[in-house]
């Protein structure tokens, strides 16, 4: 009980200064931010306005008049403004794209000219694959198999164990035929890819 009542006496007791009528709250929060030690480490400050391409100069009078020149012009004008300064500037001509190779359904006459295409596009890149061999004949095999792909004789027994298998890739015709005849001779039976 008594401790209630000495709770109550100091509650009444106690007044908390009122504020001045010229209290300002962003007044004392300007003052506490412009007191703030700044951060040695952040040297940049932001620009007003951002600008990704920096500080240009203002356009010469040569400038603003061929601007005003090039506004006044039809729009036919215009569109022959670029190539005659790619020209006048010894720049290559940007290459126009055509829907000429474009198929955009089937048509009759296409069919005949695909093929013909697809025939006279000559592979140039082969892989030798080992189809079988005789189990007679497979140390030699395995020997011919080392001394094209730089295995070990563990990796190449092993690769001619997994029958069928590509043994070699990326051969031109005339290799891919000289593989093809050392795993003959050795007794294997292989095919170009």
């Amino acid at each position: 009980m008594k401790v209630l009542s000495l709770l109550k006496h100091v509650k009444a007791t106690t007044t908390l200064p009122a504020a001045p009528a010229s209290f300002s709250l962003s007044r004392h929060l300007s003052d506490v931010a412009t007191s703030a030690p700044k951060d040695p480490t952040n040297k940049f400050t932001y620009p007003p306005v951002y600008d990704p391409y920096g500080p240009n100069p203002p356009p010469s009078s040569k400038i603003l008049d061929l601007a005003d020149r090039i506004a006044s012009l039809s729009p036919g004008e215009i569109k022959q403004i670029g190539p005659a300064l790619l020209l006048r500037l010894n720049q290559p001509l940007p290459r126009t794209m055509s829907g000429g190779g474009l198929s955009l359904g089937s048509s009759q006459g296409a069919g005949p000219a695909k093929s013909e295409e697809k025939k006279k596009e000559e592979k140039t890149v082969f892989d030798v694959k080992l189809e079988k061999f005789d189990a007679a004949s497979k140390i030699k095999v395995i020997k011919e198999v080392r001394s094209f792909t730089n295995l070990g004789l563990k990796e190449a027994k092993e690769l001619v164990e997994k029958v069928p298998i590509v043994v070699k890739q990326g051969v031109t015709k005339e290799e891919a035929k000289e593989i093809m005849e050392k795993i003959k001779a050795a007794g294997g039976v292989s095919v170009m890819e």
